[in-house]
């Protein structure tokens, strides 16, 4: 069988013609076709899913889109507030995605499995841009409102229930699933990346050419994302006959799920990190001015060395194959808890700096190998349905930012630190006890 990242097995055509196993695991794709598929040669293995050359435009578009998406999250909570002077309202503008992703998800997961994915990816990369227009035209004119703001984050959550799980499903199609983890420690990496580097972008263009100016760039880099896209060939579907009603599809990857005891153990551990880890974004203005008696420069190097820390998991887990990943995504989950703990324990700015490292270090590699081993272990025919469920943990991070919230306000920062670190190494310990064939995956 030849490999995915091999540029003979593969066809640049319009379609690509698969004949994998229905078992992602199984076997690599297949192509009809003896035509070549565009390639990178002589890359590091570091990068060695960009020999596929559509995958490699794909991941750019994710670097384009994902820049967007991070530029429009900071200019709109900030247009919001310079438009109500209310931090409730910035709150409920800024929640607003999540929300819909909670709603729109399963949906969204159903179609990634029933139509074809490159088509759901450039509509919703489309709604993206048109998106942006309308906003940035109803600034242009003076008739923005706050509501206007909200209605855009439900819509581009709405956008992210259903591009998100197709684009996922659609990267197995492309690299097969020896490169797989390769694959999507690359994109982790991307969206790391943007996340570091987007929104100091988009807070100098809003002081230079204006929340207008700034969405209008939004609207050409998704436009970008389109473009780049465009070129990936139409992939089949796993499923063949005929498709049941779409509520029986969304029961059918519940059932799945539950029929799956260890991508349910997966999902879980990824729900506990996303909800106990993540809140510590929110509360670091907190603690830099509570516990360091700090201003913005500071939080912003703490937030830069998170995103190093980030990058280097993420490249961490791209360079490596299949090597004791179980026990890796378990020891993303200890350090995690370790370098809040400690940073809770130490009142130190500069010694928080090597923890924050540790702590954006070990969360994306345990988020990219999280990914990676759901993915490996389910069935091609339900990757869409549950990647779906799979992204609705950003949905309930809300959930997690509450009390923790009100444990930094009725205990201090520290102390939620302190429990968020706790809470993330009580349940890694749990998972490492209760799965042995988690310890033991290669």
């Amino acid at each position: 069988m030849d490999s995915p990242s091999d540029p003979e097995s593969s066809s640049s055509s319009d379609d690509l013609r698969s004949t994998s196993s229905t078992r992602a695991g199984d076997s690599s794709p297949r192509t009809a076709s003896s035509s070549r598929r565009p390639t990178t040669a002589n890359l590091p293995a570091i990068l060695r899913s960009f020999e596929n050359g559509h995958f490699f435009r794909l991941w750019l578009g994710t670097v384009f889109l994902m820049g967007a998406t991070q530029m429009q999250m900071l200019v709109r909570g900030y247009l919001t507030y310079e438009l109500t002077e209310s931090a409730t309202l910035v709150g409920i503008v800024s929640s607003a995605g999540a929300v819909a992703v909670l709603v729109f998800a399963l949906w969204g997961g159903a179609i990634a499995d029933r139509v074809e994915r490159r088509r759901v990816i450039q509509l919703g990369q489309g709604v993206s841009v048109v998106l942006a227009l309308i906003v940035g035209v109803a600034v242009l004119f003076d008739v923005i409102a706050w509501y206007h703001l909200l209605m855009a984050g439900i819509v581009q959550g709405m956008m992210w229930s259903f591009l998100a799980p197709a684009r996922q499903a659609l990267v197995p199609q492309l690299v097969g699933t020896q490169n797989l983890g390769n694959a999507i420690a690359l994109t982790a990496a991307a969206m790391s990346g943007s996340a570091a580097v987007a929104p100091s972008i988009a807070g100098v263009l809003y002081g230079r050419i204006g929340p207008e100016g700034v969405y209008f760039v939004i609207a050409g880099m998704s436009a970008v994302a389109v473009l780049l896209t465009t070129s990936i060939p139409r992939t089949p579907l796993e499923r063949e006959g005929k498709k049941p009603p779409m509520l029986e599809d969304i029961k059918d990857g519940i059932q799945y799920l539950l029929r799956s005891p260890f991508i349910m153990t997966l999902l879980l551990f990824g729900l506990g990190m996303t909800m106990i880890v993540m809140p510590y974004r929110f509360l670091l203005p907190v603690y830099v001015v509570e516990v360091y008696g700090r201003g913005s420069e500071s939080l912003g190097l703490l937030l830069s060395i998170v995103g190093v820390g980030s990058l280097a998991g993420s490249l961490f887990i791209a360079s490596i194959t299949r090597w004791h990943r179980g026990l890796l995504l378990l020891g993303g989950g200890f350090a995690a808890g370790l370098a809040l703990i400690t940073t809770s324990a130490i009142p130190i700015f500069f010694v928080a700096a090597p923890f924050m490292l540790m702590l954006g270090l070990g969360d994306s590699s345990n988020r990219s190998l999280n990914q990676t081993l759901v993915m490996e272990n389910m069935d091609a025919e339900y990757r869409g349905r549950i990647m779906s469920l799979w992204m609705m943990k950003f949905g309930l991070m809300p959930l997690g930012i509450l009390p923790i919230s009100i444990i930094a306000e009725q205990f201090g920062a520290q102390a939620s630190f302190a429990c968020m670190g706790v809470a993330i190494i009580i349940i890694t310990l749990l998972i490492l006890l209760s799965s042995r064939q988690l310890r033991t995956m290669q």
